[in-house]
């Protein structure tokens, strides 16, 4: 049984609108998180139960829809939840709360000209990709379930209606902010940065001044995060200021998906046709959301504007020397180094440029370094690789042993990611009533670092047919 609250309530209701879910009668649960259950204490015995206690409870009256802002691809728009709703908070026996929020139930009052629903592969999409995150150890909304509407909904042609379960901290954002700012009064700002604290990081509370120590949290988190996405080479697609998450979670997997070939303008989304959010470009466009953050902040920073600007500004000024010092820490234990040497950082540079100028696969390439049969490796026989990798050996040797550089090499690089083509085809399948390869690959995802022989095939990258026509769309 859920242990619902709804603090969230309790903001001035220019925030939230009262919704109910709109469910087909004859919806039944797809797919299930039995791990999730287990972390809940959920006693969920048949799927059937599962729709009647997030549907048929009568207790649960009080779920609703998010409002806030947002900029997308830049432009500054009004929004809100047109196709989520959050059924409750639920409160564990450890006393955290997270958001059971569901995707495709109907229409909200920010639906505008949308109907609500969402796609079963769409749905399916974001639940694969959560739980591959959250095993890639990156912080994440997770799927509790797929539910199958039992109707017919439409977009290019007619497609299955579904339902995801989705769990997070929170979904407060930085376009919850910038509505607040925009649409409320101060003391409106006031009341959803108090209440952000005191439910997401009431340490804050012992700071001299709330919103800059925010600011700065958030900064810190954001960079945390996309560092990760780095690392394994995920795009997230749509990094607007409504998905950037206060909380520091990665969500909305609509059009992402993961680089093969280390490219940094490598861009997937069928919307992005600027590149704003290409893999490269993801550290920039955090910091400009960060900097609308900062905005959002400035009537209650300080009284005084130019204050409050200054204030501001030099929190921002600290972004890009913290993105450098832990981008570069980061990509070091990738290839075996624990300390954060800035001389190193060549090694890192000169690994990329050789990866884009020879086309090599991301996350095999890092994946080969940690291995003892390096040397029989098609890369290997580069010359400028060849001198490269004995730079990166005697390095090593300076500072740490190789058997131990691996070992560390082994944590930071994955074996395993989502490759596209085989999400695609896993996808494709399961909407044909095939699950195989969907089930298959939840269970190769949910331990990415572990090699396995028999699963060399998930290993290897796309034809380049495949790579040069593939996209992917915000599946509403």
């Amino acid at each position: 049984m859920f242990n619902f609250d709804y603090s969230y309530l309790s903001l001035p209701e220019k925030f939230y609108s009262i919704t109910k879910p709109n469910v087909n009668s004859c919806a039944k649960v797809f797919l299930l998180n039995n791990q999730i259950c287990n972390k809940f204490k959920l006693k969920i015995n048949k799927e059937e139960e599962l729709i009647k206690l997030l549907f048929s409870n009568k207790k649960y009256r009080k779920s609703y829809a998010q409002a806030y802002a947002g900029h997308q691809f830049g432009y500054f728009t009004k929004l809100g939840d047109g196709r989520a709703i959050i059924l409750g908070e639920h409160i564990t026996k450890d006393n955290k709360r997270f958001d059971i929020q569901i995707k495709g139930a109907g229409r909200t009052q920010y639906s505008r000209n949308g109907d609500g629903k969402a796609t079963f592969g769409s749905m399916l999409k974001e639940y694969l990709m959560s739980e591959a995150m959250h095993y890639l150890n990156i912080s994440s909304s997770r799927s509790l379930a797929v539910i199958k509407t039992g109707e017919n909904i439409y977009r290019t042609s007619k497609e299955e209606g579904s339902i995801l379960v989705r769990i997070m901290k929170s979904h407060i954002r930085v376009g919850t902010f910038e509505y607040a700012s925009y649409f409320g009064s101060s003391e409106d700002l006031k009341k959803i940065t108090t209440y952000s604290i005191n439910r997401l990081f009431p340490e804050i509370s012992k700071s001299d001044n709330h919103s800059l120590t925010l600011l700065e949290l958030v900064m810190q988190k954001q960079i945390d995060l996309v560092v990760d996405w780095m690392r394994v080479g995920f795009i997230h697609g749509v990094i607007n200021t409504d998905n950037t998450s206060i909380s520091g979670e990665s969500f909305d997997y609509g059009p992402c998906a993961f680089m093969n070939t280390y490219d940094p303008e490598t861009v997937y989304s069928s919307i992005d046709y600027n590149g704003r959010y290409a893999f490269g470009n993801q550290p920039k466009i955090i910091k400009w959301n960060i900097l609308r953050f900062a905005e959002a902040l400035l009537p209650i920073i300080h009284k005084n504007k130019e204050k409050s600007i200054q204030l501001a500004q030099s929190v921002i000024n600290k972004f890009d020397a913290i993105w450098k010092k832990k981008y570069y820490g980061m990509m070091l234990k990738k290839i075996g180094f624990k300390n954060n040497h800035t001389g190193l950082y060549t090694l890192i540079d000169e690994l990329l440029n050789l990866m884009k100028k020879l086309k090599l696969d991301y996350t095999n390439t890092f994946y080969l370094l940690s291995q003892n049969n390096f040397n029989k490796s098609q890369i290997s026989s580069n010359s400028d690789f060849i001198k490269w990798e004995k730079k990166w050996q005697d390095s090593i040797k300076k500072t740490n042993c190789m058997k131990e550089a691996k070992h560390l090499m082994n944590k930071y690089n994955p074996v395993f990611i989502p490759r596209n083509y085989i999400v695609d085809e896993a996808i494709k399948k399961a909407v044909n009533g095939d699950m195989t390869s969907i089930n298959k690959l939840l269970e190769i995802l949910s331990n990415p670092y572990q090699y396995q022989d028999d699963l060399k095939g998930f290993m290897k990258p796309p034809t380049a047919n495949f790579e040069e026509c593939f996209q992917t769309y915000c599946g509403t």
